[in-house]
């Protein structure tokens, strides 16, 4: 399922305190907050601004394991095959913790993900059930950390300090050349079993979670 936003939404992690959000802010940016059931820290969304796909794989598929890091390292090989780069590559070991990783998805590293010299492409959370696992995947078209920044609850110092170190954590979908028309199309296109199956064009709505 590819996901659309229609305005800009601050989506939290499973675990997330809704305190880490500055209300005064987020309401001043026009930003609405949601969660998610998978776990994570947050990613800001906005219009164009990301290519999120959801991928729900039931226990019966053959892409299923009981093993967590095993669907996540499937889903991370079909986001890496539809971008198509050469130096990109999945992480398959154990997350990569880094400051701030706590609070924002893309400052450190998990497995499935997709990284480029270290940096964080695609984000990946995962919500499991007796049904099966719903894996979230995000990639941002251009990687500026400053705007979620923004939105949480710290003092004008560590925001700073913040701000520079995510900004060398990832990177953007542009940085690997890839037009601003790049996605649904393209990771459609490599889908094992392609015919099996069902893609969806969704817009979200903001205001309730994400799931």
């Amino acid at each position: 399922m590819i996901r659309e936003v229609d305005r800009p939404v601050l989506v939290l992690g499973s675990t997330q305190r809704r305190t880490i959000v500055d209300d005064e802010r987020a309401d001043r940016a026009g930003v609405a907050v949601a969660r998610r059931r998978s776990g994570g820290g947050a990613v800001l969304l906005a219009p164009g601004g990301q290519v999120w796909a959801d991928v729900w794989i039931p226990r019966d598929d053959p892409l299923w394991s009981d093993e967590p890091r095993r669907v996540a390292a499937a889903v991370g090989e079909w986001w890496l095959a539809a971008l198509g780069d050469r130096t990109a590559a999945v992480h398959k070991g154990a997350a990569v913790a880094a400051r701030g990783s706590d609070l924002v998805c893309f400052a450190g590293v998990g497995p499935g993900e997709v990284v480029v010299g270290g940096r964080k492409v695609v984000g990946l959370a995962q919500w499991r059930s007796r049904e099966g696992a719903l894996v979230h995947g995000c990639a941002y078209r251009r990687w500026d950390p400053a705007p979620l920044i923004e939105l949480l609850a710290m003092d004008e110092r560590a925001r700073r300090l913040f701000g520079s170190t995510l900004a060398g954590a990832a990177v953007g979908l542009d940085t690997l050349g890839r037009p601003s028309a790049w996605g649904a199309a393209e990771l459609a296109g490599v889908l094992p079993d392609g015919d099996a199956w069902d893609v969806h064009a969704v817009t979200a709505v903001p205001a309730a979670p994400l799931t």
